[in-house]
């Protein structure tokens, strides 16, 4: 028995050594995402971070009927990850609401329908209140009447540099504002706080640069 105990050890061990000296060394292959994905929109390409995607299922490249990106401002950077939240109580709640930080950004198909620009001129001033007030640095808000479509909101233009803005008032939750603009066959909707507008003219420059950086041939 001991023969053939022993002739059975030899064989396992070769068996195992034979395994190990054949077995493929590489594991597989766990790339990471690239760092901007070019999507097609209404037919316009547009190359997008990543990292700035809000939803998973639109993280791929080719066509696409939508995106919706955020990006920290100033900076412009794709956002990082948010924080763990920690133990909210009714009594810290309110403490815990963090400012908004980010402009988001929608990208969508617009399959001829009406222009952003279009819209500004022609619909909205149907129900906008007949009087304008001057805002800060050459910026000027006009408020839409009640009982209009847009009740409880302001519209806010400029000319240089180039702004148009709706944005809700401030009331229980802070104001917030969207600002379109046509990019040959896709449509973007930037949002982001009412109080922005306190320095517009960055504001601005940063949609600017956006479309930009997203589309090089700018809007």
């Amino acid at each position: 028995m001991i023969p053939i105990m022993l002739g059975g050890a030899v064989t396992a061990g070769a068996i195992a050594l034979i395994a190990y000296l054949l077995w493929p060394t590489w594991g597989p292959d766990v790339s990471s995402d690239p760092a901007r994905l070019p999507v097609s929109i209404g037919a316009t390409v547009f190359n997008v971070p990543t990292a700035a995607v809000r939803m998973k299922i639109q993280r791929h490249s080719g066509p696409q009927e939508r995106v919706d990106l955020s990006f920290s401002f100033p900076s412009l950077e794709a956002p990082e990850a948010p924080a763990v939240p920690k133990h909210v109580s009714a009594d810290s709640v309110e403490d815990a609401v963090q400012p908004i930080d980010r402009i988001f950004l929608s990208i969508a198909a617009h399959h001829d329908s009406l222009a952003p620009e279009t819209r500004v001129r022609t619909i909205y001033p149907r129900y906008l209140e007949q009087a304008s007030t001057p805002g800060q640095d050459g910026l000027t808000v006009r408020a839409f009447r009640d009982g209009s479509p847009y009740s409880n909101e302001d519209l806010f233009f400029a000319s240089t540099p180039a702004l148009n803005a709706r944005c809700t008032r401030d009331a229980a939750t802070p104001g917030m504002c969207l600002s379109e603009r046509r990019v040959e066959g896709a449509d973007l909707t930037f949002r982001f706080p009412r109080s922005w507008l306190a320095h517009w003219h960055d504001l601005a420059d940063a949609m600017d640069r956006l479309t930009l950086q997203l589309h090089g041939q700018g809007g």
